[in-house]
C-alpha cells in the first residue's frame, strides 16, 4: 500500500508536475489552499506527510502549518515546504515550529523525492 501525501499548493502547473513526479510511488491528495487542506484533515484523514507551499491566498502555508503543529492530532505529521518565496531561508528560520525539510522552487524532482525518502527514513527510525 502506498503512503499518502497531502499536497497543498495553489499553482496548477506545480500540482500537475508533482502529480507526474510522485503519483507512481505515493497516494496523492491535492488541495489548492490551506482552507481546503484543513477541511480535509478535519474529516479525520491522516496523511503520512504534508507537502505545502508557503504563499497561497486566504490562508497561507505558514498559518496552515502553524495550525497543524499546535493541534493534538497533526503536530507529529512530517511537513516539507516547497516554495518560490525569495526569502525562504529567512522565513523558515523565523517559524515557531520545526519543519522536516524545505525546498525552493523551481525544484529538482530527484531532490524532492530524496527529501521525502529521507523524512520517511527518519520517522521510521524513531518509530513514528
Amino acid at each position: 500500500m502506498k503512503k499518502q501525501l497531502l499536497i497543498v499548493d495553489d499553482e496548477i502547473t506545480i500540482l500537475k508536475l508533482l502529480n507526474f513526479v510522485l503519483s507512481n510511488e505515493y497516494d496523492l491528495v491535492i488541495k489548492t489552499s490551506g482552507v481546503e487542506a484543513l477541511s480535509w484533515l478535519e474529516e479525520g484523514h491522516s496523511p503520512a506527510l504534508i507537502l505545502s507551499d508557503l504563499e497561497m491566498p486566504y490562508f497561507d502555508g505558514s498559518s496552515f502549518i502553524y495550525n497543524l503543529k499546535i493541534s493534538g492530532f497533526y503536530r507529529d505529521t512530517p511537513v516539507i515546504i516547497l516554495s518560490g518565496a525569495s526569502n525562504l531561508n529567512e522565513r523558515v528560520a523565523k517559524m515557531p515550529f520545526q519543519l522536516d525539510a524545505f525546498i525552493p522552487k523551481p525544484f529538482n524532482p530527484a531532490q524532492l523525492k530524496e527529501a521525502i525518502s529521507n523524512v520517511f527514513r527518519k520517522y521510521d527510525a524513531i518509530g513514528n
